[in-house]
């Protein structure tokens, strides 16, 4: 069965959609299947796999036959439609078959309200016991379908009810940061947030109501896999600038002493030797690097990682190209780690 994987930060900027386009890629090309799922609204996911222009080139993707995207996907749950869900027809990314994506619609949104009624407990339950379970159904439909390794989520940037659910569905979760004040106030936050939502997926999977279900709640146990740290600029070599450096330092300090011991708390870690074996020791990020800079910009344009661009693509020439090249190998190498140090602890 795939494993989930959610990335997952209330504090947007923080490049979680490239992240997870790019180590999707990364993944893919060791080897693995993997399927990106888009659960933001505003789908910039979605549109980067795709390299679209513009929110209504999504029209194109949405009307090539079939169930194309999660809010569709989800329609028979949460619109009473008489007919089951089932899997969403996914294209694999050009050049990389192993890659494919599930993709996002605005829509999603309309369901918050429903499924925050029905994910608190309360007397309407029976009448919407089949909504918490809805989105793991899908998903694990879909990847069945596609045979698919690990499953990316690309989570919006709200405290939401969608968000609660998909934390608490996933096997594991990632969360990345960028050095900056509003990150690391975040962590304050997050230590209370993540936690609390373990302890509802607790409660939830006492429901004999909502194992019963149609969808059933599975249940699940989401570990913290580890933080990614991105977008800072470089100063001369390849360290932080003095002032990203005092932020990186910051939300390590909080990251010790506030976020984990939460998760601890919370049973949200996996054992401590797991992430040593895995080179990826409690406290230290999965993966740390720079501003992508103009890299992004061309990486959407082409809908390639920012690791794998042509020169023909990059648009550059002597010393310029050469300069980007070696920053491009660089994020290969550090998405090379990253990707390895994931399949070990996600297993």
């Amino acid at each position: 069965m795939a494993k989930l994987i959610s990335l997952f930060n209330h504090k947007g900027g923080v490049s979680k959609t490239t992240t997870a386009f790019n180590l999707g890629w990364m993944l893919a090309a060791k080897g693995k299947k993997v399927l990106l799922v888009d659960c933001d609204p505003q789908c910039n996911l979605t549109g980067m796999f795709y390299g679209l222009s513009g929110v209504e080139d999504l029209e194109g993707v949405y009307n090539s036959g079939g169930v194309r995207n999660i809010r569709d996907g989800l329609a028979p749950a949460f619109e009473s439609k008489p007919v089951p869900i089932g899997p969403v027809v996914c294209d694999a990314m050009d050049g990389q078959p192993n890659l494919f994506i599930l993709p996002g619609h605005i829509g999603l949104a309309e369901y918050e309200t429903t499924l925050g009624i029905a994910q608190e407990l309360s007397g309407s339950l029976p009448t919407l016991q089949n909504l918490p379970g809805a989105i793991y159904a899908l998903i694990q439909a879909t990847a069945e379908k596609y045979e698919i390794d690990f499953v990316l989520i690309d989570m919006s940037p709200s405290l939401g009810p969608v968000n609660q659910n998909l934390l608490s569905i996933s096997d594991y979760f990632i969360v990345p940061m960028a050095p900056d004040y509003f990150s690391a106030m975040a962590i304050d936050s997050l230590s209370n947030v993540l936690p609390r939502w373990k302890a509802w997926a607790v409660k939830a999977n006492n429901q004999k109501i909502l194992k019963e279900a149609t969808y059933p709640l599975p249940t699940c146990d989401p570990k913290f896999l580890g933080t990614v740290i991105q977008k800072y600029r470089l100063r001369e070599g390849d360290t932080p600038s003095a002032a990203f450096q005092k932020w990186i330092d910051t939300i390590a300090e909080k990251i010790d002493g506030t976020l984990l011991p939460a998760l601890e708390g919370a049973e949200m870690l996996l054992p401590e030797n797991v992430y040593d074996s895995a080179g990826a020791p409690l406290g230290k990020p999965l993966m740390q690097m720079s501003d992508f800079n103009g890299l992004i910009a061309l990486s959407q344009k082409h809908s390639a990682p920012v690791f794998a661009l042509t020169d023909i693509q990059l648009e550059q020439t002597g010393i310029v190209l050469e300069r980007t090249k070696k920053s491009m190998q660089q994020f290969a190498s550090i998405f090379s780690e990253g990707a390895d140090r994931i399949a070990s602890l996600a297993v």
